[in-house]
């Protein structure tokens, strides 16, 4: 590991013009070449204390052992420069562009003297039309055979044209009328390059012309009574508009635009780009980055643009739309302008179907980046290795083959919630996870319900093994969690009625908490109390994707391009979305729970059988035991029951429409239950306490009905303040 002030320049060496540089290792090798609009400050910020850079540029910085320089004339030339190293030399520590392969193009050959449909690949050629690209060379080959009834373009190579030309007898396309065989001298040359250019005008979304052109000759041969000729050309028109559908117009004004999306985790970047020709998706790519230095999005725009157009075998269209402009945009512009040879127009879309679609685009990232993960997720190889290195990182005995992960979710200390996912053979075994509210205490404490969490879960595991007499069970009784019926646990790890594992059978190999060092160390802690010491222990850090060890001061690094670390956040980011989705949840019924939510015996069947019937909950309120009794499917019990329950409520004053601040009258009770969708109204009840009301103030015994408050006069009602609708945001 090179020390860089030994290869640092001498002050004032360094120019301040615009330029482009090169970091060698000790071998010569470059490892990462870069542009700046001033090489002497860019320089020297590698050079600084090592501790302030992030770790993959620290990580460069000590693998070089040289450094050199390129000065150009403006940032134009210094960002083709770039690309041309980038190009040559494939540097470690720049961008690397994987699944980049070549798509096929649907090409019109107008530089020869009779012009020929193909599909082709690569650079693109003087005096060829391109159309595309397209993900399958399918789809351009069922394009191209609905389009030659109309357009009987020459698609045959040259040695079978040649070979035609001198037997003086067509292919096969030739008799069935999908090519107009110039070969045999059916139509001439001139004849034949305006077939082409017909073609070529169709492709580029002129079709208006046409179609109007067909279906006045089909009329023409109608009214001749050319009968047979009006039906080919029905068939004609009906290939067109079949060959048009598989490009459905997006953009009503015609344009002629890329757009370029990105969906990006700590460690990759999926790229997407959608073609969009006189209005149409004529083509679509993408491919995977691997962020291998420290990019923010605006930068992988930039690398992305470099990758699409530097090559020059992609046309630039006169608008490319991207999701976030490069620092600085001027340079990028101009570049892309002098590769179109006008002006193009860079730019992020605020509104309007331009947005819409970019959107659209947007998700196609994100869907091409979980399915690469999952790819490379379900490889049994893969696999394999990315147990092996968390087992040689950790320094574990055995391979984890049973990996746990616990997170905490909550919205600013409210419901909170966690979760417990388990991954076994690198594969999510969701019939394994868990949920658990955290009721040990109330408010936001990430550690104090990280530790809570761990104590529950392998208490439950020691009370489970007990049985078998492998464990002894702690004496402390499990905060939150209610005792086994008949105070007793079924005898072993297997449940006899289902033949599966009981919920918490079985310990794993290694546990994993979403967090640094606080939340390993609240983990630890929990399993020193319960006397497990047979289970390894780790935490992933989200900020810089760092492996925290308990009672360790610095963590593990693995490798970016390391299939441990992928496992590892992977099985993070599920734990994630299963504690996020729970908390939702909770917090969705909690907000639109009604005063029959908490009636037990009460289900949602019978609990709409009651509004129905009474039409509103304030009738339903004043209604008798025998009255209830008369609802089908409500028995006498659960009538008492229901009725215990409203009496025990005092009855909302006044209500108030969230969108109107329209107070309501009582007979709008029924939508407490939210009948209706976005119509709920807020109403302060004893069942419901307000944030103003003091968690002693709360009901917690039935109260009978002579015990029932009297209603209120709504005169006497004193103002009550509506809280604001809007949601803080959500904390994992």
């Amino acid at each position: 590991m090179a020390d860089p002030s030994t290869y640092r320049p001498a002050p004032g060496a360094i120019p301040t013009s615009p330029g482009v540089y090169r970091f060698r290792d000790v071998h010569g090798r470059v490892i990462y070449v870069g542009k700046a609009k001033s090489l002497r400050p860019r320089l020297s910020s590698y050079f600084q204390d090592i501790a302030n850079l992030h770790p993959r540029t620290a990580t460069m910085v000590t693998t070089a052992a040289s450094v050199e320089w390129t000065v150009v004339g403006t940032e134009v030339e210094a960002l083709q420069l770039e690309y041309s190293w980038i190009k040559e030399f494939d540097p470690r520590f720049n961008v690397k562009y994987r699944d980049d392969k070549s798509y096929p193009e649907l090409a019109v050959t107008l530089n020869e003297e009779f012009p020929r449909v193909q599909v082709m690949r690569g650079a693109h050629k003087k005096g060829v039309r391109y159309f595309g690209p397209y993900g399958h060379a399918w789809a351009i080959r069922e394009t191209v055979d609905l389009l030659l009834r109309v357009f009987p373009v020459r698609t045959c190579s040259n040695g079978v044209f040649k070979r035609a030309a001198q037997v003086g007898r067509p292919c096969l396309l030739g008799y069935i009328g999908k090519c107009a065989a110039p070969c045999v001298g059916k139509i001439s040359q001139a004849e034949h390059v305006e077939l082409a250019e017909e073609f070529c005008d169709f492709m580029a979304g002129r079709t208006g012309n046409h179609l109007r052109r067909l279906e006045e000759q089909m009329r023409e041969a109608a009214a001749d009574m050319e009968y047979e000729k009006a039906a080919r050309l029905r068939d004609d028109i009906g290939a067109l508009k079949r060959a048009m559908e598989k490009n459905a117009v997006v953009l009503a004004d015609g344009t002629d635009a890329d757009l370029l999306a990105l969906a990006e985790d700590e460690l990759e970047a999926a790229v997407q780009i959608f073609h969009v020709r006189g209005g149409r998706v004529r083509g679509q790519r993408g491919w995977v980055t691997d962020k291998v230095e420290d990019v923010d999005t605006a930068a992988l725009v930039e690398h992305a643009l470099q990758q699409l157009y530097g090559g020059g075998a992609e046309s630039v269209p006169r608008e490319v739309l991207v999701p976030a402009l490069p620092e600085p945009a001027g340079p990028v512009r101009e570049w892309l302008s002098g590769l179109r040879g006008s002006q193009v127009d860079l730019r992020v879309p605020q509104r309007g179907d331009k947005k819409d679609l970019m959107a659209t685009v947007e998700r196609n990232a994100q869907q091409s980046l979980a399915l690469h993960k999952t790819k490379r997720a379900s490889d049994l190889t893969t696999r394999s290795r990315a147990l092996q290195e968390i087992a040689e990182a950790l320094e574990l005995d055995s391979v984890p083959l049973r990996i746990e992960c616990f997170d905490i979710s909550h919205l600013q200390g409210e419901d909170v919630v966690a979760s417990m996912v388990v991954f076994e053979d690198g594969l999510a075994r969701k019939s394994e996870y868990r949920r658990f509210q955290i009721k040990g205490f109330e408010g936001q404490d990430d550690v104090r319900s990280m530790h809570e969490v761990i104590s529950r879960r392998f208490r439950r595991y020691l009370q489970e093994r007990e049985q078998t007499g492998e464990w002894a069970v702690p004496e402390a009784d499990d905060p939150g969690q209610p005792p086994a019926a008949g105070g007793e646990l079924p005898a072993g790890p297997i449940d006899p009625e289902t033949g599966r594992p009981r919920r918490f059978a079985y310990p794993p190999q290694l546990l994993v908490v979403d967090g640094g060092q606080p939340q390993v160390a609240a983990a630890r802690r929990a399993l020193d109390e319960l006397g497990v010491d047979d289970v390894a222990l780790c935490g992933l850090a989200k900020r810089l994707e760092e492996v925290w060890l308990p009672g360790e001061d610095d963590p593990v690094v693995l490798p970016r391009s390391s299939e441990g670390l992928y496992l590892l956040q992977r099985v993070r980011d599920e734990a994630h979305r299963f504690a996020i989705s729970y908390q939702r949840n909770k917090r969705s019924k909690r907000l639109t729970a009604g005063e029959l939510d908490s009636v037990p015996g009460l289900g949602e069947t019978r609990r709409q059988a009651l509004l129905k019937h009474f039409g509103s909950l304030k009738k339903l309120r004043a209604a008798t035991v025998d009255e209830l009794c008369e609802v089908p499917g409500i028995g006498r019990r659960t009538a008492e029951t229901v009725a215990a329950a409203l009496a025990s409520r005092t009855p909302a004053a006044f209500a108030v429409n969230t969108a109107t601040g329209e107070i309501l009258d009582n007979d709008a009770d029924d939508a407490d239950e939210g009948a209706v969708a976005g119509d709920a109204a807020v109403r302060p009840t004893a069942a419901q306490p307000t944030a103003a009301q003091p968690a002693a103030a709360r009901p917690t015994a039935v109260q009978p009905a002579a015990a029932r408050p009297a209603a209120v006069e709504p005169s006497a009602v004193p103002p009550v303040a509506v809280p604001s609708t809007a949601t803080p945001p959500e904390t994992p």
